[in-house]
């Protein structure tokens, strides 16, 4: 979808470039090169192409080198010029001195976009890599988007686009996208939502931003119908007023979900040999992040899971709610964590304490909020009845089963079977997501393992067949009881305050 010309007012208008999007995404004529027939896929052209034709991409795809020959079922193009009619993206993968080149041949055969995998620019704080650097900003200026250079590129489920290296990346289109300076966090992200239940709408890996970087991208996905969370990984900026107005508009619309990267002093050194970008002040980021109404995170982890939260949980904040498990420390972790995250866990009248009790084995069971069931053992049926009846609180605006499967290795051993075979976790998911459809409230999973050593692979397996049951059905899951209230609180943060425009 082209981005119409925009204007922004501060004391002077900044006229942006129109940008067709719509091509660089999911682009019908994809030119990359650098593929060399002699390279057997080793190399960074040869090696995209094959990725892109394992990721079933659809358009046309013109490999480009100045030998020619044939990859892949593919004849090699000697020149970009040779490739009939106009192209809609390309992708570059030379040495560093012949991008510049590549870059204004792409330009003249008509493509929208490229992205340029090449290193060797701006981050070695050369002469020649920052020369290098700003003939592709030239270049860029005259009507060509670029991605990069020093980048992964851009993994667009819905096309076919992959990320370099991700043949393997789910082509499941969802409604996260993701910005980064860093290929490698590009990657690890991307392939962590496969099994994490995060689906993404665009992933751009940006590396030195030289033409398109974090403000414009922002600026896109605000108004991009396909994507509903924005997630960025943020070494540098490079104008800080236009990012500062550009992320404050995003969240606005959306939430947007900010790891800001080198904040520390060994950090900042690290973030200007990687990308050649500043990192800034820990607290001017806090401040300005908090301002423009963005989620700041603070490691990978957190990102993942709040952009899940985010993605899969109704787009409001989640003031009460209750928390069904066994044991009775996982109730006192619980309302020690929600306390410091501002979440209250209200405590359930006498009467409805004793309908839940009624469903609870006895003894060592409680049915005061935090539910302790007394043993992972309850079955689904059982669990269903108390969900129900805690929803029934209308203090409770969301609810949290916490289910320790791992235990069931002890029935597997008993029966001589697989853990996965006496482990009843489809029938648990089935049911959760039967107490989400009646009761109109939202349910989070919680899945801990206490066994993960060497012979206890087969639980570690159960539990991934379990995670996927409750995506599948769309139910957050979560590793850790922390980690799914850390993420109610971001969610309760954006929704809570007064940025969000509501829809």
């Amino acid at each position: 979808m082209p981005d119409s010309t925009r204007k922004t007012v501060n004391r002077k208008k900044t006229r942006y470039p129109v940008t067709d999007y719509e091509r660089i995404f999911h682009p019908r004529r994809l030119a990359i090169i650098g593929v060399s027939a002699e390279e057997n896929g080793v190399g960074f052209g040869a090696g995209m192409l094959k990725v892109i034709m394992a990721m079933g991409f659809e358009g046309e795809i013109f490999p480009v080198n100045p030998k020619g020959g044939t990859i892949a079922g593919l004849n090699i193009f000697k020149s970009v010029e040779d490739i009939p009619e106009k192209i809609d993206f390309a992708i570059i993968a030379v040495t560093a001195r012949h991008v510049p080149e590549a870059l204004e041949a792409c330009r003249k055969k008509g493509a929208a976009g490229a992205e340029i995998l090449s290193s060797g620019f701006s981050e070695l704080g050369t002469p020649e890599g920052k020369d290098l650097e700003r003939q592709i900003k030239e270049i860029a200026d005259k009507g060509i988007r670029v991605v990069g250079p020093n980048c992964f590129g851009i993994y667009c489920p819905a096309s076919g686009l992959t990320l370099l290296p991700g043949p393997d990346l789910s082509r499941q289109s969802g409604p996260v996208a993701f910005l980064a300076q860093s290929g490698g966090m590009s990657i690890d992200f991307a392939h962590a939502g496969k099994w994490l239940g995060v689906r993404f709408s665009k992933v751009v890996s940006f590396g030195n931003g030289a033409d398109l970087r974090e403000t414009d991208l922002l600026r896109y996905l605000k108004d991009d119908p396909e994507t509903k969370v924005i997630s960025m990984y943020i070494e540098g900026i490079k104008d800080g007023d236009s990012f500062f107005r550009e992320i404050k508009a995003a969240a606005k619309k959306k939430p947007v979900i900010v790891y800001k990267g080198g904040l520390s002093h060994a950090g900042a050194r690290t973030v200007a040999s990687h990308t050649a970008s500043m990192g800034g002040s820990r607290v001017i980021w806090q401040s300005v992040l908090k301002q423009a109404g963005a989620i700041q995170v603070h490691d990978t982890e957190e990102l993942a899971q709040t952009s899940m939260a985010f993605a899969l949980l109704p787009r409001k904040a989640f003031k009460g709610i209750s928390i069904v498990g066994g044991g009775g420390a996982i109730g006192v972790t619980a309302c020690d964590t929600a306390e410091i995250y501002g979440i209250d866990i209200p405590p359930f009248s006498d009467e409805l304490q004793a309908r839940i009790g009624d469903h609870l084995p006895k003894p060592g069971s409680s049915s005061v909020n935090p539910i302790d069931v007394a043993n992972p053992f309850v079955a689904p049926q059982t669990l269903k009845e108390v969900l129900l009846a805690a929803a029934e609180d209308k203090r409770v605006e969301l609810q949290i089963i916490v289910s320790l499967l791992f235990h069931y290795k002890t029935i597997a051993h008993m029966f001589n079977k697989p853990v996965a075979e006496v482990t009843p976790f489809r029938e648990l998911a089935q049911a959760v997501r039967e107490v989400v459809d009646q009761t109109g409230k939202p349910v989070i999973a919680v899945l801990p393992n206490a066994k993960r050593g060497l012979d206890n692979l087969d639980i570690t397996e159960m539990i991934a067949m379990a995670r996927q049951e409750y995506i599948d059905r769309g139910i957050p899951v979560f590793d850790e009881l922390h980690d799914a209230i850390r993420a109610i609180a971001n969610v309760n943060t954006y929704y809570g305050g007064r940025n969000y425009e509501k829809r």
